[in-house]
C-alpha cells in the first residue's frame, strides 16, 4: 500500500510536497500555510513502536533542519511519544515547533477521516413528545 501524498490528503492541490527520502536533510515534507506559498511549515515524521519515545536529541536535529532551510516553523509528528526533555526543548526554543504524538495522530486521523474507517453506526433514540401530546 502507497502513502498518499499531502497534495491528495485533504484535496488541496500544490498545498504540501513530501520530500522524505535518503538525503532528505531531516525534513520529510513541507505544508504551505497560506495560499500565496509566503509561510512553509516542515514536518518530520516518525514511526516507531509505542513503548519508545523521542527525545531532546531528535527535536534538536530537526530544529536545525528547519533553521538550514530558512524557516521557523515545523510540526514533529511520531506514532510514539515525547520525552518530557524533548517537551521543554520545544517549549523554550526560538522555533515554532508544533509536538504531534501517537494519542494526537490518533485524534487527528479520526477528526478528519484520514487513514480510518467506519466500523458501525450507532443510532440513539430519544422520545417523541409531540407524538403523544393531545390536540
Amino acid at each position: 500500500m502507497s502513502v498518499p501524498d499531502f497534495q491528495t490528503l485533504r484535496g488541496m492541490p500544490d498545498r504540501g510536497t513530501v520530500v522524505g527520502k535518503s538525503g532528505d536533510g531531516g525534513i520529510d515534507g513541507t505544508i504551505r500555510e497560506d495560499a500565496l506559498g509566503l509561510d512553509e511549515v516542515y514536518v518530520q515524521a516518525k514511526k516507531y513502536s509505542e513503548d519508545q519515545t523521542v527525545g531532546e536529541p531528535a527535536l534538536r536535529d530537526f530544529a536545525g533542519a528547519i533553521d538550514a532551510a530558512a524557516t521557523n516553523k515545523g510540526e514533529f509528528v511520531t506514532t510514539a511519544s515525547f520525552t518530557k526533555a524533548a517537551r521543554d526543548y520545544v517549549a523554550r526554543s526560538p522555533k515554532s515547533i508544533v509536538l504531534i504524538d501517537g494519542e494526537d495522530l490518533a485524534r487527528l486521523m479520526v477528526a478528519h477521516d484520514i487513514g480510518v474507517r467506519t466500523r458501525d453506526t450507532i443510532k440513539i433514540k430519544r422520545i417523541d413528545e409531540d407524538f403523544f401530546s393531545e390536540e
